[in-house]
């Protein structure tokens, strides 16, 4: 982001310096680069407006973070796996895809370099889904991840438009 604060009023109209939402990132993981077939859906287990919908893995980076590197520590943490990052999910804003809290988030594409992935933070249930089959739309996606399931199909030549 280029400027990382915004103004905000108070009431006696004086303005105050309000941090910018941090960036979020996430990892659309495949089971291979050449010919993926699947996608790791992981869902949520809190919070508790977010418990029981399916997302893409990652967090938020932090401070004099690189969004690569955040996107590995994240999954890390939350997955126990170390992964192989790919190219962008291009967004329809350079910024990244519109959360529903304002903030922006930037998917990368991800296949596991090692390890076996297992819900250790943040969530209960991953599941490896077909990319080709009804059951990756039929998963109750948080509502922000939807248009970017599409658009990883789009990417990886599985569009079901």
């Amino acid at each position: 982001m280029t400027n990382p604060t915004a103004a905000a009023s108070r009431d006696d109209g004086a303005s105050t310096a309000v941090p910018a939402k941090r960036p979020v990132v996430g990892a659309a993981i495949l089971d291979e680069w050449d010919a993926p077939h699947c996608l790791l859906a992981a869902r949520r287990s809190a919070p508790e407006s977010l418990r029981g919908l399916w997302e893409f893995p990652g967090g938020k980076v932090e401070a004099g973070e690189e969004p690569r590197e955040a996107l590995l520590r994240e999954v890390r943490e939350e997955l126990g796996v170390e992964l192989e990052l790919g190219a962008e999910i291009a967004a329809p804003d350079p910024e990244g895809w519109l959360l529903a809290n304002g903030a922006r988030m930037r998917v990368f594409l991800a296949v596991i370099a090692s390890g076996v992935p297992r819900p250790l933070e943040d969530h209960d249930r991953l599941e490896w889904t077909d990319l080709t089959d009804r059951d990756l739309h039929a998963l109750d996606w948080i509502p922000a991840d939807r248009p970017i399931v599409d658009a990883l199909l789009d990417q990886v030549g599985l569009s079901t438009a």
